[in-house]
């Protein structure tokens, strides 16, 4: 009988170390394939020309992500922060990032990128007007009262003055955030 056991356990320990190596060579190869199924897309573009690009997602109400991996920052606005860490979510702010989402999908998820004097901010993020059809989802936006115009930045003098117009018209009309301000006003 030992003799049979210790054929027995020759025979299993060649098995065993057979199993594990056609394991790893079967991982080996899912993990490769996984590599090469892996749309390079998916690595944010170091640069981006103007045109027309697909939006993978709408992070909050002034930056999208596209199916090529670019984070885009709408030029010139700021709308009310919903995703920034240790920071709560401001009055207004799931508004302009739900507006953002209507606006992009008017263009079935295609926009139009027109960019300025600086490309990037200074979180790598592209600056950028972001355009459907003849519409401009920075100055929409802040027309909506959903962002303020920011206008201490470098960008062009005539876009300034768009956004300038429509703030003061969201402001007039006590449209989104300047609502709230109209309000405390109000009561004074």
């Amino acid at each position: 009988m030992s003799r049979r056991r210790s054929s027995s356990a020759a025979r299993r320990v060649p098995y065993r170390g057979g199993r594990a190596l056609a394991f790893l060579l079967v991982l080996a190869a899912l993990v490769l394939l996984r590599l090469l199924q892996q749309d390079s897309s998916s690595v944010a573009p170091e640069t981006l020309e103007e045109g027309t690009y697909r939006v993978e997602r709408v992070v909050d109400g002034d930056t999208l992500l596209l199916a090529n991996g670019a984070r885009i920052r709408l030029q010139g606005v700021d709308t009310p922060e919903t995703v920034k860490p240790n920071h709560p979510v401001e009055p207004f702010g799931p508004e302009a990032t739900e507006f953002t989402r209507r606006f992009v999908a008017q263009g079935n998820g295609a926009v139009r990128l027109q960019f300025d004097r600086e490309r990037l901010d200074k979180y790598g993020r592209f600056l950028a007007y972001v355009w459907v059809g003849a519409r401009m989802l920075n100055e929409e936006l802040v027309r909506a009262g959903l962002a303020t115009a920011e206008l201490q930045y470098r960008y062009s003098s005539t876009m300034k003055t768009r956004f300038r117009r429509a703030e003061e018209e969201a402001e007039a009309a006590a449209r989104g955030i300047w609502s709230s301000r109209a309000a405390a006003s109000d009561g004074l």
